[in-house]
């Protein structure tokens, strides 16, 4: 389908209402395949506004006399009001947004059209292969190897080609693991913590059923770990569901790991929120945040029954329960929920940010979102699909990584030293991950990623990040180098509401609507003493 059929109005006279604190802007709009532009004309300021459709999560019209009102809630949590001049032009302007917006088409998005000044097809898509973790491993044990059993992706969709994984294992092993594993995903190394020896690793449930199924060479995978770590070494099975969940999974053909068939490890149930309840958990703090009438009683209410700031606490908890396990008793540590893509990459990522100094450098940090979110199999499409605004409300929504990045700008409020990235990486990760120029979060797995040839027709997100002037202005000035593990308060008191108020994206030449997100109530904090000082 061509864009030209989807869109109704091709311009109008409008003004756009972008927040308290900027002035209206009045000019003619323009609606293309990709975007909504608002040019105010020669005799304003040249500057062009400018919207990424993919943005906006819900559309909301209404008509008056000669003219018509369009409310635009974007992804970004943004809220803007375009006063469109004639009623037939305000209906058609809308439907041709709400049709522009919604296309599911991967190869039509914006990124397969994006060409910057000073950026080249296929620069930065080969910063963070798993082939460069793996040399570091290598260089500290040689108990792991790099297999490329996925090569074509027929064991595992949503794992990468290429894995690391005990050397004792040979390939033919792995394959019967994968079919023992939800969505195939067989246990693989996650980070190798040096001073201890030990390891973190992740996987999908064991498909035990009701008839409570093994598999000798999953049993064989999880006893190598064990072997290859420091002798009398002992592991831990963090499962993100509680009992009753594993249990239910049983009864319809996932389950856990039977005690007697894997000696040496230890289950334990940290149960963390994913999906639908998580999504409607974000979309009840937004509402609460965008009620500026409400008493201090009823927003303390509200804020509590969201439940955001315990789904952040039990996160950073359960996270912290898997590091001090590698760290403190010496244990290896394998995560995993029920797929192992979204509550399981959520502690191995943030596990790995407490302990790994490398991570919590610009350069790691970027590698860690490559390794443990992208080409680990996070469903960016299916759950940024849409953010808190929109009436739809597929299964497959959830914000997890919008939590992630909360528990990462936790630990940058408590260590202020310890992240040589500021809160604007954090942002921009956020607003790219909804709507993005750039390729790196399309799709839901690498294999997606092969067949729409994201890295070869589309940019990197990181090599717009790499550029000097952009590194500086998402670079922390406080920063100084932290050796030692850094290990956040979880308490309610040590928790603050995430503000966030983003500037305008630096790699768009055009001045963008730059309205902040409602300002949010703080809660009182309690100072965390950062080891670096």
């Amino acid at each position: 389908m061509e864009f030209a059929e989807l869109i109704r109005t091709g311009q109008a006279q409008a003004e756009l209402l972008r927040g308290p604190e900027e002035p209206p802007l009045r000019g003619t709009l323009c609606i293309t395949g990709h975007h909504l532009m608002l040019s105010p004309g020669p005799q304003a300021t040249p500057d062009l506004w400018l919207l990424l459709l993919r943005n906006v999560d819900s559309i909301e019209k209404r008509v008056a006399g000669d003219s018509g009102t369009i409310t635009l809630r974007c992804k970004d949590l943004r809220v803007l009001q375009l006063d469109i001049e004639g009623v037939e032009a305000t209906l058609d302007i809308a439907r041709s947004i709400e049709a522009l917006s919604s296309l599911e088409s991967v190869i039509t998005s914006f990124p397969f059209f994006y060409r910057p000044k000073g950026l080249r097809l296929g620069d930065a898509w080969h910063f963070h292969p798993p082939e460069c973790y793996y040399k570091r491993v290598a260089r500290e044990t040689n108990a792991w190897r790099l297999s490329e059993a996925n090569e074509d992706f027929s064991l595992c969709p949503s794992y990468p080609r290429a894995v690391i994984v005990p050397r004792a294992v040979d390939d033919s092993a792995l394959a019967r693991s994968a079919r023992f594993r939800q969505g195939g995903r067989f246990p693989v190394l996650s980070y190798y913590h040096a001073p201890s020896g030990t390891v973190l690793l992740r996987a999908g449930q064991p498909l035990t059923g009701p008839q409570k199924r093994r598999c000798s060479e999953d049993e064989d995978l999880l006893r190598a770990v064990l072997a290859g770590a420091r002798p009398g070494a002992r592991g831990f099975i963090v499962d993100t569901r509680s009992p009753q969940a594993a249990k239910q999974a049983r009864m319809t053909g996932g389950g856990t790991e039977a005690k007697a068939a894997y000696p040496g490890w230890k289950r334990l149930h940290r149960p963390l929120e994913t999906g639908r309840p998580l999504q409607e958990s974000f979309v009840r703090l937004v509402e609460a945040c965008g009620d500026l009438e409400q008493s201090m009683d009823r927003w303390l209410n509200r804020l509590e029954s969201c439940r955001w700031l315990s789904h952040v606490k039990e996160t950073l908890s359960t996270a912290c329960l898997a590091a001090q396990s590698m760290e403190q008793e010496g244990a290896c540590v394998l995560v995993h929920g029920a797929e192992g893509t979204d509550s399981t990459l959520l502690i191995t990522s943030l596990a790995q940010l407490i302990l790994d100094p490398l991570s919590r450098t610009m350069a790691g940090f970027q590698e860690l979102i490559e390794r443990e979110w992208i080409q680990a199999g996070h469903p960016f499409q299916l759950r940024c699909a849409h953010s808190a605004f929109s009436h739809a409300r597929p299964k497959h929504e959830a914000p997890t990584f919008l939590l992630f990045l909360d528990c990462v700008w936790q630990l940058g409020r408590q260590f202020p030293l310890s992240l040589e990235f500021g809160e604007g990486m954090l942002l921009a990760l956020f607003d790219h991950a909804y709507a993005s120029p750039f390729g790196t979060f399309l799709c839901n797995n690498e294999k997606e990623r092969c067949l729409c040839e994201v890295r070869t027709r589309t940019h990197s997100l990181w090599s717009g990040l790499s550029q000097p002037k952009e590194q500086r202005k998402l670079r922390n000035p406080l920063y100084v180098p932290n050796p030692l593990a850094i290990w956040p308060s979880a308490e309610p008191q040590s928790l603050r509401l995430w503000q966030g108020d983003p500037p305008p994206p630096p790699w768009r030449s055009s001045r963008l609507c730059s309205a902040s997100l409602p300002v949010l109530f703080l809660l009182r904090p309690v100072s965390a003493r950062d080891p670096s000082t």
